[in-house]
This record gives structure tokens, sequence and C-alpha cells, in this order.
């Protein structure tokens, strides 16, 4: 799909000069990189590993406060994560699509578009939210009921799920609110807000589960009532008079050319990060069969290694926003810089990141659940994931950097056929012969590092600055 290039009138020009010079957090269109990068990344991880601190608080109270069923509830939740990821996931790269066409908008100077894509991004939010909510509910207990979850486990688990899944409309709201600022460069004003309803969303839990004694139903209710406030923190403060993106509620409705422009950039990034849990899924009933402790270890675990996937992925982030602000501006070479930069630095913080929790990984995994045998099995589990992340991180860039540009079909295709390939083959073909949880784990770095290898073989045929540098290509969003 193409996006059609319309010159401003002189009056947009100035406004958005103006916008560029008081209002920006982050110039993304001049000056050095190596800062800056750094600057929009670590604040985008922060508020997503605190989202990601949302479930393990959960995990973390209902395994110190539920008494005897500790590792049932633990269990109860942890048989969710995957599922849980793939909503997630498809909804953050959902939102991608709204921070891609308003920095690519910027960039062009294109207040109008940026304008409507900014109201017609709260109601994508609500609909899509309450239409996989909808779905959702339906389908809860039968499919957890076919990943294999113990007959001890699954009433806990369909409950937590269910209960959760009412949140989903205002979830979906602060991921969309969330990429509308960060798109203009303000990294923080989500972190801000999500460290407040992180705050709440551990108090809750504690009053529900220690106080309560509501379990499992009481985490999912504090999650649910913590994600309520910080979507409508971020929502009014969107409301704000004088801001270059403020929202009007009279204005919100409903701009198609927006949300094809949007779906063309998001549904795919949200497919490809989607496309790991859903193989994920698979391997998760595998771990299922193992019983109890596999299940609690593998959740404990999930959670470290999503601060590690989380801190990685933020420089993919801004390494595709100011690829898309640079790109809308006509500046290939700078563009080409910010991929080199957001890669090196995302080497050198994942390695940091990866070492600190190591050196503190029994301790940690300790705080999900006491349990000697979980915390053995999840060191396993850290070990083999922290050794596939170096192929993680180099193909989360090379995506990050060509969505920057629009090209978000490919990257979504080529990973989900080796993502999934790869683990439905390893999961069906080798881990019947191999039935522990050992094997299980080497799914990962196969699938990874298959991933990787894929990816930079289509960043070398496609080469997005020398065709669009040549003018071979059209300003295009093609998904």
């Amino acid at each position: 799909m193409s996006v059609v290039r319309r010159r401003p009138t002189m009056e947009e020009t100035n406004t958005m000069h103006h916008v560029h010079q008081k209002m920006f957090k982050i110039d993304m269109l001049h000056g050095s990189l190596w800062d800056k990068i750094p600057l929009f990344a670590l604040p985008v991880a922060a508020t997503v590993i605190l989202e990601q601190l949302f479930l393990a608080s959960d995990l973390a109270v209902v395994g110190h406060f539920s008494g005897a069923a500790n590792t049932i509830a633990v269990a109860g939740i942890g048989a969710n994560i995957p599922i849980i990821g793939l909503i997630l996931n498809l909804f953050i790269g959902l939102a991608l699509g709204v921070n891609v066409v308003i920095a690519n908008a910027i960039g062009r100077k294109d207040r109008l578009t940026v304008t409507h894509t900014v109201h017609t991004a709260v109601v994508m939010a609500l609909v899509i939210g309450v239409v996989v909510a909808l779905i959702g509910e339906g389908v809860a207990a039968p499919l957890l009921g076919s990943l294999n979850v113990p007959d001890d486990v699954l009433p806990s688990a369909v409950l937590f799920l269910r209960i959760y899944l009412l949140g989903l409309p205002v979830i979906m709201l602060y991921n969309f609110e969330s990429s509308i600022f960060r798109s203009v460069g303000d990294t923080r004003m989500p972190l801000k807000v999500l460290v407040v309803s992180g705050l709440v969303n551990v108090i809750l839990s504690l009053f529900f589960v220690a106080v309560l004694d509501m379990h499992v139903a009481g985490a999912a209710l504090a999650t649910v009532m913590a994600n309520a406030v910080s979507a409508g923190v971020l929502f009014r403060l969107l409301m704000r008079p004088h801001r270059y993106i403020q929202l009007k509620v009279d204005d919100i409705g409903i701009h198609w050319d927006c949300v094809r422009s949007v779906i063309a950039i998001g549904l795919p990034a949200g497919v490809q990060s989607g496309v790991f849990t859903l193989a994920n899924i698979v391997i998760q009933a595998a771990i299922n069969s193992l019983g109890t402790n596999a299940i609690a270890a593998s959740a404990a675990a999930f959670n470290l290694e999503m601060i590690t996937y989380d801190l990685l992925n933020s420089f993919s982030q801004a390494c595709t926003t100011f690829v898309g602000q640079n790109y809308g501006a006509g500046q290939l070479d700078r563009c080409r810089r910010i991929f080199k930069i957001a890669l090196f630095e995302d080497i050198i913080a994942s390695v940091a990141a990866v070492f600190l929790i190591f050196s503190f990984g029994p301790f940690l995994l300790s705080l999900f659940s006491p349990d000697p045998a979980v915390i053995e099995l999840g060191m396993l589990r850290l070990k083999m994931i922290f050794f596939a992340y170096v192929f993680t991180v180099l193909y989360e860039n090379m995506s990050g950097y060509m969505r920057g540009f629009g090209i978000s079909l490919l990257p979504a295709a080529v990973t989900t056929v080796s993502i999934c390939g790869s683990r439905l083959f390893w999961i069906f073909a080798v881990f019947p012969r191999y039935h522990d949880f050992y094997w299980i784990m080497m799914a990962y770095p196969v699938s990874l590092a298959v991933t990787a290898v894929l990816i930079f073989a289509l960043l070398l045929w496609y080469r997005p600055t020398h065709r669009l540098g040549h003018g071979t290509e059209k300003l295009a969003y093609e998904g």
C-alpha cells in the first residue's frame, strides 16, 4: 500500500518547525545518534519491562501468599504466559504501526496525517481490544485444555485468563497511547505513568491475595485495574491543550487511510512478534507434559528472560522510529548510521543484562518459587535462552531497520516460517526421542539461529537505502 506524499502548506511547515524546536523530547533528524538512541531505547525497555513485571509480580505474590497451593498457583499463571504473550505481542506490533506512520509523517512535516492517526489509533485500540477479549473468553477453557495443563492446575489457569481478558481494551489502549508519545520522541511519559500503575498493581495484588485470600483471581484483577489506571492517565495527558499531538474527544474517529497504513506496518510486525509465542504455545504444551515443577520453573525463568529481551528489542524499536523519521525526511545516509549504531549499542546493553541476571539468577528465581527443583530447572532454561539471544539481537535490529522504511511483510513472513517451522519440527521430531526439559529448550537456539541467517539474507537482497536512493521504489508501506 502506498502512502501518497502531499506538499504541506506554509502554515503547517512553520508549525512543524516550531514543534521540532520546542516540543520534541528527542530530535531524531539532527545531531549525534550515539546518545539519542539509548535515550530513546532505555525508557522504552523500562516501560515494557514494567508491563512484564505486572505478570511477574502476580507470580511472586501468589507464590508466597497462597499457602500450600503456591506451586499450583504459580503454575496456573505460568500456563497462561504463552497465550498472554501472543496477545500482547500482537498488540505491541499493531501499536508499532502507529509509531511508524506518525514518525514518517513527522519527517515529511505532514501534520494532518499525524493528527488523523492519533485520533484513529484510539478507536482502533478499543475496538480491537474488545473483539479479541470476546473471542478469548469463548476459547479460554478449551485452549488451555488443549495445552496439556495438568488437571490440578487447569481451574486456576482458566480463572486467571478469563479475568485477564477483561482488561484487553485498556491494555491495547495503553500500548497505542505509548506509541503516540514515542513517535514524537517522548519515551519518558509512558514510563512515568507505568511506574505509578505498577505500584498500584503490586499493592492491589498483595491486598487481594494476601488479605482477601483470592489467589490467582486477585492477581488477575489487580493487573486489570492497574492497566486501566495507566491507560486512563495517558489518555488524559494526550488531551492536554497546546500539545502537537493533542487528542480532542470530539475529533476521535476512523480515518481509513490511517487504518490501512497502521495495519500495513503493524499487523506484520505483530505477527512477527506473536509468531514466537504461537510456536511457544506448542513448546509450552510439551513443557506441561513434564509436570508442575517444569511449568513453574519455565514461568519464573521466562520473566527474567523477558527483561533482557525487552532491553534488546527496545533498540530495535528505536531503530524503527529513528529510521522512520529520517526516511520521511529523505536522509538515507543517516538511516544507515542509525542501524549500525543501534546494533552496536544493543549488543553492549544485552551482554550487560545477561551478565547481571546470570549473577543473581538463583536468587531472582527464588522470588517466584522457593522450591529447589524449580530453581534448578529455571537456571537451565536461562542458560539455553541467553545463549540464543546473540541471534535475537541480530535479526531484531535488521527487522526493525526494514520496518522503518515501511518494509514489514517480508521480515514477518520470513520470521513466521523460520521460527514456527524450526520449533514445530523440533517438538514433533526431536522431543519425542529425547523427552526431557533440556531438549525442549534446545528448540530456542536452533530456531533463532535459522531466523537470524534468513533475515540477514533478506536484508542483503532488499538493500532498502540502495533501492530507495536510486529511485527504484516509491515511498510505500508495503507491509
